[in-house]
């Protein structure tokens, strides 16, 4: 088999297992990749993602547009806000949720991942997504 160079075009946006909308990018779906997906993900404004980890795979994102509040750890008890120009990087097995933190403007941003399926290995966790302090937080 010869391998070659791709050029793929975004996608239509489809939902993720965690509620974040994504762009269809390079994938093992789209590309043959075994290693790695690269998309766009969206949040709406006000919009947040479910509480989740990758039990298995390192994720990474840069920040196109709007702002993410992004908490993490066990029980979510650490926050940081990415802005345009940041970098996020995510270990694997690290409980997170992103958010977006304009109720005006959509937040945007690059993501890659480890696994190069579109439909994510996320491992959810339904049970931190009521905590107080991320009502309290928006």
């Amino acid at each position: 088999m010869t391998k070659r160079c791709m050029l793929i075009r975004a996608g239509d946006e489809s939902e993720g297992k965690t509620g974040v909308r994504y762009a269809a990018g390079v994938s093992a779906t789209t590309a043959g990749s075994r290693a790695l997906c690269l998309e766009v993900a969206t949040l709406p404004p006000g919009g947040r993602a479910r509480a989740h980890f990758h039990a298995h795979h390192e994720s990474a994102a840069y920040v196109v547009s709007g702002e993410f509040l992004f908490w993490f750890g066990e029980r979510l008890e650490e926050r940081l806000v990415a802005r345009p120009g940041d970098f996020l990087y995510i270990p694997s097995g690290v409980p997170h949720l992103p958010a977006n933190g304009s109720a005006t403007e959509p937040a945007v941003a690059v993501l890659a991942r480890t696994d190069p399926s579109e439909n994510e290995s996320a491992v959810p966790l339904p049970e931190l997504d009521g905590l107080p302090h991320l009502r309290e937080d928006k």
